[in-house]
């Protein structure tokens, strides 16, 4: 993965593009709430994404973006991102959002739908009006404390993201050495975005191939939301993976398995069974 900073609506962004074989189309990627570049390198650094080209970037107070001017709405983030394709001259691509970022990309698809080739929405919801976590997950996911307090973040994973944290100490750990603080200016923008947002009004009018995955373990975004989602989406697929909310990083090998085969798909069919339901767990 290459990093640079670009200039978009000034607004300086911290970029990531990873090369691929030129044979597919682009992907570009939305991340989590709080969540810098890095942490998704083992999905986009595996061997399975080898041949894909990748464009991602910091949200504006994360990362290594600096914090925004001004709060902002998920359709101006949506333009944003597309600015950013148009300066890098990327003209049409396939999109995956995870988590908070899994709402900007519907939002994407539905305001630059002759842009977006194909959907991929992991471990996400139609946002406000949606099944909700328990209260002292969505407490925990109020602030970003558990990104500054290295101690916080170690005791409380386990019940906010579930999976293989539940049981994996170590998996914890590897995570969070990776992590960059977002600002607190940051991560309240970005709360901001989604505030009083969802995609229910509109959802069926995505026509983009779309392919929805959740873990079966999720304590923030349960599995409930995937399958109002896919009942939604009229040109969708639902995968169950056996994991918690970060299998995009548990089950890193897997999952960009079935996102480099979507998205090499001529034709959307029907649903298929997963490999990873069937495989290891994360």
């Amino acid at each position: 993965m290459r990093y640079f900073t670009l200039e978009i609506d000034a607004q300086q962004l911290r970029v990531g593009v990873k090369a691929g074989s030129g044979g597919q189309t682009p992907l570009l990627l939305f991340n989590g709430i709080g969540a810098n570049l890095e942490l998704l390198e083992p999905f986009t650094l595996s061997p399975e994404m080898a041949d894909t080209e990748i464009i991602t970037f910091d949200i504006p107070g994360t990362g290594g973006s600096p914090n925004p001017s001004k709060p902002y709405r998920f359709p101006g983030m949506a333009k944003m991102a597309s600015r950013l394709l148009d300066q890098l001259s990327y003209g049409q691509v396939d999109v995956l959002g995870l988590s908070w970022g899994g709402a900007l990309a519907q939002q994407y698809a539905k305001d630059h739908p002759d842009r977006c080739r194909r959907l991929v929405l992991a471990a996400t919801s139609t946002g406000m009006i949606a099944v909700p976590p328990k209260l002292g997950v969505l407490l925990r996911m109020a602030t970003p404390r558990r990104y500054l307090q290295t101690s916080y973040m170690q005791r409380i994973a386990p019940s906010i993201y579930g999976g293989r944290f539940r049981r994996d100490q170590k998996s914890i750990t590897e995570h969070r050495k990776k992590v960059i603080a977002p600002s607190m200016m940051g991560y309240a923008c970005q709360l901001f975005a989604g505030y009083g947002w969802t995609s229910l009004p509109w959802l069926r009018r995505i026509r983009q191939p779309t392919l929805i995955m959740s873990g079966d373990d999720d304590p923030l975004i349960p599995l409930a939301n995937a399958k109002i989602l896919h009942r939604l989406i009229r040109n969708s697929r639902l995968e169950i993976m056996p994991c918690g909310h970060l299998f995009m990083l548990t089950m890193a090998a897997q999952t960009a398995e079935l996102v480099r085969e979507f998205c090499a798909e001529q034709n959307h069919g029907v649903l298929r069974p997963s490999r990873a339901a069937s495989g290891q767990t994360g």
